[in-house]
């Protein structure tokens, strides 16, 4: 396995949409020009790639100072539980021990994979949900959670 993480490159972001589709995310992704979209104002998009396939995805909002936000992190089934993900998440992250970096935890067994990586229950933060979407009316209140 040679996994490279590196910024997504122009011809890497179909693939990362397909990847993020079959993962559960197709609400959000559904739409490639949106999606694209959604990458030009991300400060941070990261993939994980293996022999020219992406296997891995991040997309995070920070400022790089004080403030980060992880907003979608997946892996490919079968590369899961080999560090992809840490990984993506490191490197989005960087070494700056002065940041702050925040996410949304809430779907199946991940707050153990991020509590490895040094993230802490809050109970200081708030949100204003998204409006719900028809389709996201039709998921299941935990299938809308955390994406």
């Amino acid at each position: 396995m040679n996994i490279e993480i590196r910024a997504i490159q122009p011809l890497e972001i179909e693939p990362a949409r397909l990847l993020l589709m079959a993962n559960g995310w197709e609400h959000r992704v559904a739409d490639a020009a949106q999606f694209r979209a959604l990458l030009a104002r991300s400060q941070v998009a990261l993939v994980a790639v293996d022999h020219g396939t992406v296997i891995g995805f991040l997309r995070a909002l920070s400022d790089g100072v004080t403030n980060g936000y992880i907003s979608m992190v997946v892996v490919a089934d079968a590369y899961r539980r080999q560090g992809v993900g840490r990984a993506l998440v490191l490197s989005a992250m960087g070494d700056e021990p002065n940041m702050t970096w925040v996410l949304r935890a809430a779907r199946g067994d991940v707050g153990g994979f991020y509590e490895k990586l040094g993230f802490v229950k809050s109970q200081v933060a708030m949100e204003r949900p998204r409006a719900q979407t028809p389709r996201a009316a039709q998921l299941a209140p935990d299938e809308t959670q955390g994406r």
